[in-house]
């Protein structure tokens, strides 16, 4: 065995050693576990977590009405109708995204628990939200950051995002993109005992529930409604999760659940070849469909970033039309935001165009900008690597090709994507793990609640792939 192989051996007792969950006691059938117990074992209950935010200053963002960019879609939509478009601005948390909300539970725990200090991997704001936190909580921390091809060049979103957890203090140990990440990342908590701030725990979607709430409670308020739908950029799945299960605590029962992601088909999320031919670094399909329909491929045994329980719709959008949304969002509202929330705007642009005037959509997130997030350096990075820069029809875009800025706001459109098809390739990668072809009726149920399918719906899938109920 290598030192690779001996190192992977032992994940689940690193991890168990690094965030304190026995993941072993939420496993409960053959694909089974109890996900509801999991979250509920936080310890925190939502009005805790929230004044655990307030210490901390995250949290009670702005509201904001996009009226501007709400007359821009009314103008151009087929019924001269659209709701009207709100945006959650996130960039006020003090590090200037809404994962601060995440970290800072995390982090508290880490501090309650008696840990010296705390890591995390990833390449995104995710990162910067941990060193700010830790800061706040007088702990130290380490950020394992993919971002280089093997060319040792990386985006310059990306390495804005270093030099931000470094501007915190943090050490930032950069990698190249594979598998790396994963290994060097267990050996940094084993040999620090450091705690694990993953994005995938079950405190960090506690952390983002409160976003939810918040949303209902300021339209509530503000209009005395809820919003029709909640459009939210979707990666790995725990923006929804949270966001999505902090509507319902709220009881925003009939409050559509929507993610958006840029559409990437084609590049492989870990493929040095592709990585570079990217121009969006999370919020897209790289992201958002291996991590809908195999949840548990995260940094945790059993990921609490659960997007297919909770999502009704799901869209994808095109790079162009969210470099074109971040220079509206701009000119038109005087907002200068990075491009991670403008996923989800740009998405919501279309889809207001789908309701009635007096509805509200709501964007619930917005981030920080930087000159690395400026979509003038993401597209001269692009040509750079041989990426053509077009204006005109955006359905003409092949990713890894060309990048085409839309010439007329009534070009911009989201594609959605087959939900039944997304819940069918989440039950192919469940089925892969049963052993002996069979399962129990705690996984059936388990694998309703997965997927909102019936319980006939699975059990004609079961009998398609010569599963047995015991």
């Amino acid at each position: 065995m290598n030192k690779y192989e001996e190192l992977m051996s032992r994940k689940n007792e690193i991890m168990l050693e690094s965030v304190g969950i026995n993941f072993d006691k939420y496993e409960t059938g053959e694909l089974s576990f109890d996900y509801e117990s999991l979250m509920k074992d936080v310890g925190y209950s939502l009005e805790e977590v929230r004044k655990i935010q307030k210490e901390v200053g995250v949290g009670d963002t702005p509201l904001l009405e996009l009226r501007n960019l709400t007359k821009l879609a009314r103008k151009v939509s087929k019924t001269g109708k659209a709701a009207r478009i709100f945006v959650k601005d996130e960039s006020c948390n003090p590090s200037g995204s809404f994962k601060d909300r995440r970290a800072s539970v995390s982090v508290y725990d880490a501090m309650k628990r008696g840990y010296k200090g705390v890591a995390a991997a990833t390449s995104g704001n995710y990162g910067a939200a941990v060193a700010s936190q830790a800061n706040i909580r007088g702990l130290k921390c380490i950020i394992a950051n993919e971002c280089y091809d093997s060319r040792k060049v990386g985006q310059p979103e990306i390495l804005e995002k270093g030099r931000k957890c470094e501007g915190y203090g943090s050490e930032v140990i950069r990698l190249t993109v594979g598998p790396e990440l994963f290994y060097t990342f267990l050996k940094i908590l084993e040999d620090t005992g450091y705690y694990n701030a993953s994005l995938y725990s079950s405190y960090g979607v506690a952390g983002v529930e409160t976003l939810g709430v918040e949303i209902v409670e300021q339209c509530r308020d503000k209009f005395g409604k809820d919003p029709k739908a909640v459009v939210i950029t979707h990666a790995g799945g725990g923006n929804v999760t949270g966001t999505a299960r902090g509507l319902i605590k709220a009881g925003a029962k009939d409050t559509k659940v929507i993610g958006a992601s840029v559409d990437l088909s084609g590049l492989h999320m870990a493929s040095d070849i592709a990585f570079n031919k990217k121009s969006f670094t999370t919020g897209h399909t790289g992201f958002g469909i291996p991590f809908m329909t195999n949840p548990d491929r995260s940094d945790v045994p059993r990921s609490a970033a659960r997007p297919l329980r909770y999502m009704d719709r799901y869209v994808t959008i095109t790079q162009g039309e969210v470099f074109w949304m971040t220079e509206l969002l701009a000119q038109l509202e005087g907002l200068e935001r990075g491009p991670a929330g403008n996923t989800s705007l740009a998405s919501a642009f279309v889809i207001a165009q789908e309701y009635e005037d007096d509805d509200i959509i709501v964007v619930q997130e917005t981030e920080y900008t930087g000159a690395g997030k400026s979509p003038i350096a993401q597209l001269n990075f692009a040509k750079e690597n041989g990426i053509e820069v077009l204006i005109g029809d955006p359905k003409d875009q092949v990713p890894g090709k060309n990048i085409i800025i839309p010439s007329h706001p009534g070009l911009v459109t989201v594609t959605d994507q087959d939900m039944d098809n997304l819940r069918k390739s989440y039950l192919k990668n469940a089925f892969k793990k049963v052993k002996e072809n069979k399962i129990k009726n705690i996984d059936l149920e388990f694998l309703c609640s997965e997927t909102k399918l019936s319980k006939e719906d699975i059990t004609e899938a079961l009998k398609q792939n010569n599963i047995e109920i015991e």
